[in-house]
């Protein structure tokens, strides 16, 4: 095993890993840390998350030609689940190696026979404390460091025209890592695509949720085009300083796990680009495949990006009601080139004033000064809510331009009742939990503030009693009384600063303090009778104990300040 300085293992090859926690299973602290791990050490990480499926897991690792799975298990059903895996992969013909842990929840006695089943290696307390996180991942990256196919690929040709998701993965992984046989793979890749195949861009700045409306654009594809297939290539940044990337869209796909949907992460291997410079090599392939549509999601761009009208018939850019001043639309490039524009996250504040300027800036570059705003093609999204209008909206106008562009028949959604968006939060209410602890810590100083003032009134009021060394004054209640004039200056000084500390005490708080004598006066008795409509209900204040004290069913504090 080689490694850095730092203890990094150094690769030969570009390793991909699948990373997951189990089914039903919510903690994902564990595997988020060795994803972070694994991505600074230079791997291609396709994180899925927590609380996934055998069969999710394996489609994901075979779709995206992965050497190995990581998983995390602290459900206690790992025996099965471990076993389960291994089990798909063996049924699929794919080697990929499968790791895991789950702390103490597996046994040693549990890990031998997972590992004598065939797992290649299940992590323990003792691994952790004998070889550190990043010595696990290096031996983890050492037993992945080999290539998942060699050349030649003669025997997965005939395999990618029935859609193998096997054979497109492996000739995917070939084009992206040995590009001294791209020339000749484009050539016999182009020999078998026999139709013309769309393809749709979706590009978009960083966070604007394109993954999310790519599932949601995915999911009424598939409802209605009942025979239709659909590859999604998804293009994520690798980082400059490790070489390593976080290929994070699946987490947000729900409507991919079907068997007439093909995906594939890509990194872009170079910075400051938006696409992978083999991503034309991965359109070719799934148009060699024969599916009907293929759509090529970027990695969040800056202004200036617009790689994905070279490779795309029809493009979508996908941004939010956040970039700032409307002068900063005249510097978006995607503005001029997309053939439609979604406003996503639409239930932000501001969406409409942005789609407002979204709209006259995509008025002023195409030069359209007449027409109703409905029929430009700006759009306001929610991806993140269910039968969102106007993601139907979206996906209707999409496929008018792409049957278009085309001659294509993909079939638009039946007729849809517009529905009232129907927000969890408005977006006035937005900083509700804000509101909320801003309120408390209000209160808190409002009540310190109060109690400030109450001592120092109390303490005042006790010094003129003592002053006045009279034991008729001395049973004057502290509060709610007037204090008797007197013609010590000092003591008169005393009252005047009193009767000004009073006023700064808020009324409800004086009442309070006010009838403090009262009120202890009248929970000291045996029984409580207040009025409802007319009725005297009696409650008693006390309770017997089995030693016969008699209990207080209220306690008052008794503080004498």
């Amino acid at each position: 095993m080689s490694a850095t300085e730092s203890g990094r293992y150094q690769a030969k090859h570009h390793i991909r890993i699948v990373t997951a926690a189990s089914l039903f299973d919510g903690h994902d602290a564990t595997i988020n840390i060795m994803r972070r791990i694994l991505q600074s050490s230079g791997a291609e990480v396709i994180h899925l998350g927590h609380n996934r499926s055998a069969a999710e897991i394996v489609n994901c690792a075979i779709q995206e030609d992965v050497q190995g799975i990581a998983i995390t298990s602290y459900q206690g059903g790992h025996i099965e689940f471990f076993k389960y895996i291994y089990d798909l992969l063996k049924e699929a013909g794919s080697p990929i190696k499968i790791f895991g842990g789950g702390g103490g929840t597996i046994l040693p006695s549990e890990i031998a026979e997972l590992q004598a089943y065939g797992i290649t290696r299940i992590y323990s307390p003792d691994d952790g404390r004998s070889m550190g996180l990043q010595g696990m991942i290096n031996h983890l990256l050492s037993s992945c460091d080999f290539s998942t196919q060699e050349p030649p690929i003669d025997h997965l040709l005939p395999n990618v025209a029935k859609k193998d998701p096997k054979a497109i993965a492996r000739l995917i992984s070939v084009a992206e890592n040995f590009p001294d046989l791209r020339d000749e793979l484009k050539s016999t890749i182009q020999k078998l695509i026999k139709v013309s195949v769309p393809v749709l861009g979706i590009t978009g700045t960083g966070g604007a949720g394109k993954s999310s409306l790519v599932d949601e654009l995915v999911r009424r594809f598939l409802r209605v085009n009942e025979n239709k297939h659909i590859a999604i290539i998804s293009v994520d940044p690798s980082k400059r300083k490790s070489g390593g990337a976080l290929l994070g869209d699946r987490i947000r796909m729900n409507a991919i796990h079907n068997p007439r949907v093909y995906m594939r992460s890509l990194a872009t291997r170079q910075s400051n680009l938006a696409l992978s410079k083999y991503v034309q090599d991965s359109i070719d392939i799934c148009k060699a495949a024969g599916f009907d549509l293929i759509i090529v999601e970027t990695s969040g761009i800056g202004q200036s990006d617009t790689e994905i009208v070279e490779h795309s018939d029809t493009s979508l850019y996908v941004m939010t009601s956040e970039y700032g001043a409307a002068t900063q639309l005249e510097k978006i490039d995607m503005l001029d080139f997309a053939d439609i524009i979604a406003i996503n996250k639409f239930d932000k504040r501001g969406s409409l004033d942005a789609l407002r300027d979204v709209r006259k800036q995509y008025r002023r570059n195409h030069m359209i000064w007449d027409g109703a705003e409905e029929d430009l093609p700006v759009l306001g999204t929610i991806a993140a809510q269910f039968n969102d209008s106007g993601m139907n909206r979206l996906y209707d106008r999409l496929m008018t331009i792409v049957n278009e562009k085309t001659k294509s028949d993909f079939k638009k959604i039946p007729a849809y009742e517009e529905k009232k968006v129907s927000l969890l939060l408005n977006a006035d209410r937005v900083r509700y939990l804000a509101e909320i602890s801003e309120s408390h810590e209000s209160y808190k100083t409002f009540v310190l503030r109060q109690t400030a003032i109450a001592r120092q009134l109390y303490q005042l009021r006790g010094t003129i009693e003592t002053l006045r060394k009279s034991d008729k004054a001395a049973q004057v209640p502290i509060f709610g009384s007037p204090i008797d004039p007197s013609d010590d200056p000092t003591i008169a000084g005393l009252i005047k600063l009193s009767e000004e500390m009073e006023r700064q005490l808020d009324h409800e708080c004086f009442s309070l303090l006010s009838g403090w004598d009262k009120t202890k006066a009248r929970y000291k008795e045996a029984t409580y009778k207040f009025q409802v409509r007319d009725k005297i209900i009696e409650q008693a204040l006390f309770t017997k104990s089995l030693s016969g004290l008699d209990i207080p069913k209220v306690s008052l504090p008794r503080y004498k300040d």
